[in-house]
């Protein structure tokens, strides 16, 4: 078997031959070369999954102490409008103390913002007002 044309040349056969032989080498390494691709693609997608866990994981630690902290300002912003509000209601405490003139003048000026400004209540010697009980009954067929 003459490998070589007229012309000194590789005849097809001998490309053949050499092409199917690459094709074996090429598979053979590809099988062995797969398995250990897979396991390598394996650790990188684990590692990535790990990685991406533990930054969600601190993505919720910093929210949490973000609202801890957040938590912390609003309860003592409370607790000083508190403290505020304790302190106008002793000055308005101690401003209104001996005025029951004034507190009268405030009644009467505020008696038309009632929810019902015909019917006025006078407060008695007690402070307390005489309720209207016996007018009731009188319109609903009683006393």
């Amino acid at each position: 078997m003459n490998l070589r044309n007229e012309r000194g040349e590789a005849s097809e056969f001998l490309l053949v031959v050499v092409g199917i032989f690459a094709l074996a080498l090429l598979l053979a390494g590809g099988c062995a070369v797969g398995p250990i691709y897979r396991v390598w693609e394996q650790k990188l997608a684990g590692q990535a999954e790990l990685n991406r866990a533990t930054y969600n994981r601190q993505i919720a630690v910093q929210e949490a102490n973000a609202k801890f902290e957040s938590s912390k300002l609003l309860a003592e912003a409370d607790v000083e409008r508190a403290k505020g509000a304790a302190q106008a209601n002793v000055i308005l405490g101690n401003s209104l103390k001996g005025n029951e003139d004034y507190l009268k003048y405030l009644w009467i000026q505020n008696l038309e913002k009632g929810t019902n400004p015909n019917v006025i209540y006078v407060p008695t010697e007690a402070g307390l007002p005489i309720l209207e009980s016996t007018r009731h009954l009188v319109n609903q067929g009683g006393h």
